[in-house]
């Protein structure tokens, strides 16, 4: 990594962490340090699983129930077993956390006008646009990619959802009864995988690959959720794909997909897709994409040409 990079985020990160007032221990003017006060926002009005706040804000289990007690000390929070599983805890705020929490956002609100009012109204539109983009830039450098059974919870939501979307911009609706959907054993090892992204614990898109031996691997059910898009997911689940795909052996990666899917069918294209003829029966695809792929040790040649893509 570029050392001019290295410095750079270091003194972004001095500047922000000085001007937002995170150096104090009574963050926003209030009675306790930013690691609480943080907790008692993303617990929120409707409480939160103790698991899941601990995956948000990427801190291990210690720490956070140190937190916990500090703020139930302070009568903000009540900490319950869940009736079903006592071994998993809920938190939600009492009365006086909501109240601590209202008086916390009107704080940051006038924290937000400090830094801004200083500004003409350009240096104000570069200011947000600048945090805009970097949040979207650290967001993007938080999301993991995990293979996972495709029977996982978190696989189901996102397929499930997945299908909901297909429902939606079709022109004919989408049943995945009439689709030729790969059975979950094909998207299991050694036939395949299949892949999660997660931000902050959250699944956030999903996408799994076949590897039929003595046949080109083949990318299936490649989503993701609306709110993550922008983030470069879906050509970071390509790019791994395809490596995988590499490593397995395989001399070429192929797709197919709906002519609803215009974004889609520009991503593959300009990641090296070519259009060829139709190489199964599925009804709901009116595009058939191959990429021709490196034959592992050896060195780079002339790839073959892709198939030309069927007159229909």
């Amino acid at each position: 990594m570029p050392q001019g990079q290295i410095e750079q985020v270091r003194r972004f990160n001095r500047t922000v962490t000085e001007r937002v007032g995170v150096l104090h221990d009574r963050y926003l003017g209030r009675d306790r340090p930013i690691g609480e006060a943080r907790l008692l926002w993303e617990i929120g009005a409707g409480g939160q699983d103790v698991r899941r706040l601990r995956e948000r804000l990427g801190l291990d289990s210690g720490y956070v129930s140190r937190l916990l007690r500090s703020l139930e000390a302070d009568g903000l929070v009540a900490v319950e077993p869940q009736p079903r599983d006592r071994r998993v805890r809920t938190v939600r705020l009492t009365e006086a956390g909501l109240a601590e929490r209202a008086l916390l956002d009107d704080s940051s609100d006038e924290l937000a006008g400090a830094i801004l009012e200083p500004l003409n109204a350009d240096q104000r539109a570069r200011l947000v646009a600048a945090m805009a983009e970097v949040d979207r830039l650290l967001t993007a450098g938080t999301v993991t990619l995990d293979v996972v059974d495709p029977d996982h919870p978190d696989a189901r939501h996102c397929l499930l959802s997945y299908f909901a979307e297909l429902r939606e911009r079709f022109d004919t609706g989408f049943d995945p009864e009439r689709s030729l959907l790969p059975d979950a054993g094909e998207l299991r090892p050694p036939h395949g995988l299949f892949l999660v992204a997660r931000t902050h614990g959250e699944p956030i898109g999903c996408a799994g690959l076949k590897l039929p031996p003595g046949a080109p691997a083949e990318i299936k059910r490649m989503w993701v959720a609306p709110h993550a898009r922008g983030l470069g997911l879906a050509r970071r689940f390509l790019a791994d794909l395809e490596a995988r795909a590499v490593r397995h052996g395989c001399e070429a990666l192929r797709l197919d997909t709906n002519k609803a899917l215009s974004a889609a069918i520009g991503l593959y294209r300009s990641f090296g897709f070519q259009e060829v003829a139709a190489f199964n029966d599925e009804p709901y695809a009116h595009h058939w994409f191959e990429k021709p792929l490196p034959v592992t040790g050896s060195s780079p040649g002339p790839r073959p040409a892709a198939r030309p893509r069927a007159t229909r």
